[in-house]
């Protein structure tokens, strides 16, 4: 039989199992480099929930402390904003080092989790950008959607995300204030007024 990781490449079932082992032994060495235990958070709607679920455990047995927001069963009909906002306003506020946030295509994870100022999240399908994102624009919620990559790329790109480090390059902190600049143009709390308006016409 013949598997997909995600990758492009056409893989067997064997080789997709070794690449995910291998991804699992990464995640876990990274942590040992590590003095404290690592805080993450994770949340996905129904579209993400089962490799959430795959995520989540592979992250504990590794010896990450994992936080998670929902969905803690599957409802189709459930929307990802009310697992997701929680989680990226836990990330702002430094209760998590680092989220991981997923939906059907990542795509409404990122937009919800963006909502939250203190919040640079990216929708990452690919290694490269599950680095460079933290490498050079400081991310800290990391976006993928539960039906477009397998659990061995999920593994490989949460370990990468998870082993990166801001660079503190001068011409990224200086690109990253003009980003941040734009979330003290609104007064504080006016999203916030702006949606409870919106559910109580």
């Amino acid at each position: 039989m013949i598997w997909s990781i995600g990758t492009g490449t056409l893989r067997t079932q064997k080789e997709a199992e070794k690449v995910e082992a291998q991804s699992r032994n990464r995640l876990i060495a990274h942590l040992g480099s590590r003095k404290a235990a690592v805080r993450i958070g994770i949340a996905s709607d129904h579209g993400g929930f089962v490799l959430k679920c795959e995520m989540a455990a592979s992250l504990e047995s590794a010896g990450y402390e994992v936080v998670d927001f929902g969905a803690h069963q599957l409802n189709p009909e459930d929307d990802y904003p009310d697992y997701i906002i929680p989680l990226a306003r836990a990330v702002a506020a430094g209760q998590l080092e680092r989220g991981v946030a997923l939906c059907g295509s990542g795509v409404g994870a990122s937009i919800a989790a963006n909502k939250i100022p203190g919040v640079r999240a990216g929708l990452i399908h690919d290694v490269f950008s599950a680095h460079q994102g933290v490498e050079d624009d400081d991310m800290n919620v990391f976006c993928l959607g539960g039906q477009v990559v397998g659990t061995a790329l999920a593994l490989e790109l949460i370990e990468t995300f998870l082993s990166a480090h801001f660079s503190g390059a001068p011409r990224h902190r200086r690109r990253l204030a003009k980003v941040q600049a734009l979330e003290t143009i609104l007064p504080r709390g006016f999203l916030e007024t702006l949606r409870q308006r919106a559910q109580n016409p």
